[in-house]
């Protein structure tokens, strides 16, 4: 489990979910739009959610617990990358089926007309 780092508040997550977050987060900051982004606590931590404010000032930090680089779902992006531009903000959708999957480096390059 990696972590996702927004000022003093964390969220573990999965390494292939911080790499999806990562992409629409990096994305919507690079364009200085700020939001909203929400997640859920584990039960085991008394459950509930937190949201943060997510700026192009805020400080982020995406650590991975794998060095290995994970294939990017195309259609994730996307979905995640609709939940951020919703009134609600970014929240952690579901992973839908890939119709294909990208390398990070190729998903990086990878043209959309949402990120």
């Amino acid at each position: 489990m990696g972590r996702i780092t927004i000022g003093k508040a964390s969220v573990k997550l999965d390494d292939r979910s911080i790499a999806h977050l990562e992409l629409v987060i990096v994305a919507k900051l690079r364009r200085r739009e700020s939001f909203v982004f929400t997640w859920r606590h584990d039960v085991s931590l008394g459950g509930g959610r937190e949201s943060k404010w997510v700026s192009p000032e805020s400080d982020i930090d995406f650590r991975f617990d794998s060095r290995a680089r994970t294939m990017i779902n195309p259609a994730w992006v996307e979905a995640l990358m609709s939940s951020a531009n919703s009134p609600a903000g970014l929240w952690i959708v579901p992973e839908p089926d890939p119709a294909t999957e990208l390398d990070p480096i190729a998903a990086a390059m990878w043209p959309t007309s949402s990120i």
